[in-house]
């Protein structure tokens, strides 16, 4: 199928997929140009659907990121898992993203099934090509070209940027007329509230190790917008003591590095000064309670 006529404004949506931790959420930030999804290097950080706006002189593309796909042990698991099949169903393109360090395997091949399913027209983005020699790609692309009929393969970099410019070109070419989706200021629909509770969560991701960052939630108890100061007050989610414990740390050292660190990004992020309140709370199975994933902010299946 040919592209659209190169000289009309293109727009429409596409969802990145592809396994945990192939640098997703790092390519969505890339693109759109601001920071609208946490990034970690620890698998699963990415827990909800996150829209971003991408707007270049050909037109906008409108990208999901969405978690990685994988085999759920939780019902939130379960809940990460649907968000990125059931937003296969409503876009024009997908992007399966991969990462070419590793080889492909099972967990390819059930993404591979899931874009199978959906229907959908996919381009391929290889990730990483800065962490390998440049032999070492044309294999990779050999590799995954059997696996599918893409449209096109882009090797890239989301962390250096090699190559990202040149995938949104593509990505555009390939989707319909149109004018843009949203005005061109708009990044992201995600409310603020939200994007804090999620850099809490990204600076206990960078600070705890083992289990800890998967067993941990953030939720927004209030928001107070005020004259000089927005106050902001927050739950973390532990499910046993010797996880708060060590969240809280030696005199409330591991605590209250994460606030400030947290604090510093909100700050940034809301361009005001910035009270934040952390309080740790054990709540046993939390991953498992339908109230407590609805407040975290997990759609439902």
């Amino acid at each position: 199928m040919s592209p659209p006529d190169a000289a009309a404004p293109r727009s429409g949506l596409v969802v990145i997929v592809g396994r945990p931790n192939v640098g997703k959420s790092t390519l969505l930030n890339r693109l759109v140009g601001e920071k609208v999804a946490i990034v970690s290097r620890k698998p699963q950080t990415t827990r909800n659907r996150i829209l971003g706006v991408v707007n270049r002189p050909g037109g906008q593309i409108v990208l999901f990121d969405t978690p990685g796909i994988h085999k759920p042990q939780h019902e939130m698991n379960e809940r990460m898992v649907g968000a990125a099949i059931r937003t296969l169903a409503q876009v024009e393109l997908a992007l399966w993203l991969v990462d070419v360090t590793q080889a492909p395997g099972p967990g390819d091949a059930f993404v591979r099934e899931r874009l199978a399913a959906a229907g959908r027209p996919v381009l391929l983005g290889i990730n990483k090509i800065d962490r390998v020699p440049k032999p070492r790609i044309l294999p990779a692309i050999d590799s995954y070209r059997a696996m599918h009929d893409f449209l096109e393969i882009v090797p890239l970099s989301a962390l250096t940027g090699d190559n990202v410019e040149l995938l949104a070109e593509r990505l555009l070419a390939h989707l319909p007329e149109g004018e843009p989706l949203y005005p061109p200021d708009y990044l992201t629909d995600q409310p603020e509230r939200f994007l804090a509770a999620e850099m809490v969560r990204e600076r206990i991701l960078e600070h705890t190790r083992e289990e800890l960052p998967y067993s941990v939630g953030v939720i927004v108890d209030s928001f107070e917008e005020l004259p000089r100061l927005v106050r902001i007050h927050a739950s973390v989610l532990v499910e046993r003591p010797g996880q708060k414990a060590i969240l809280i740390g030696k005199g409330g050292t591991m605590l209250k590095r994460v606030g400030s660190e947290a604090r510093e990004q909100i700050e940034g992020l809301l361009g005001a000064k910035v009270y934040l309140g952390l309080f740790v709370k054990v709540r046993p199975r939390w991953r498992e309670d339908p109230k407590l994933l609805d407040e975290v902010g997990l759609e439902r299946r």
